[in-house]
């Protein structure tokens, strides 16, 4: 038996603010999109730069839903490799991103993108030797 690993979904609010955040703040780009009109709702597939179809992120987007969404025990988080972990946690910092969970270790983070989706940094190949502000920074929050 074969299997492939195809992409994450994730129901957004905000299809632009959830783009700001994974393709402006994060990196991906988007791949392709698709308009549902049976479904009501519009797909928004994101991946790494040059990543294509497959491995990717699925925002889905209910254009006419008042549901709050949260998240359950079953779903933990999104994990990305980023290649300097302070320099990516200021820049979202600096945009407003609470960082809830921050790299003290030169090496893993937390932050949750604006629909509440828990996201794990993880610094590139070794970490990072500590560094302030980083490394005296307390958690924020839950991730």
């Amino acid at each position: 038996m074969a299997i492939q690993y195809l992409h994450t979904m994730v129901r957004v609010k905000d299809i632009e603010e959830s783009k700001k955040f994974y393709c402006t703040l994060l990196g991906l780009e988007e791949t392709r999109r698709k308009d549902l009109d049976g479904a009501d709702c519009t797909l928004v597939f994101l991946s790494e730069p040059g990543g294509g179809p497959g491995n990717e992120i699925e925002l889905t987007y209910n254009w006419d839903s008042d549901e709050e969404y949260t998240g359950g025990r079953n779903f933990g988080h999104l994990a990305y490799n980023v290649d300097n972990i302070y320099e990516t946690c200021q820049t979202l910092m600096d945009a407003g991103v609470t960082i809830n969970r921050p790299p003290r270790d030169g090496r893993m983070a937390f932050v949750k993108s604006p629909d509440g989706i828990s996201i794990e940094l993880l610094q590139a190949g070794d970490a990072l030797a500590p560094a302030e502000p980083w490394a005296s920074m307390e958690n924020t929050g839950s991730w």
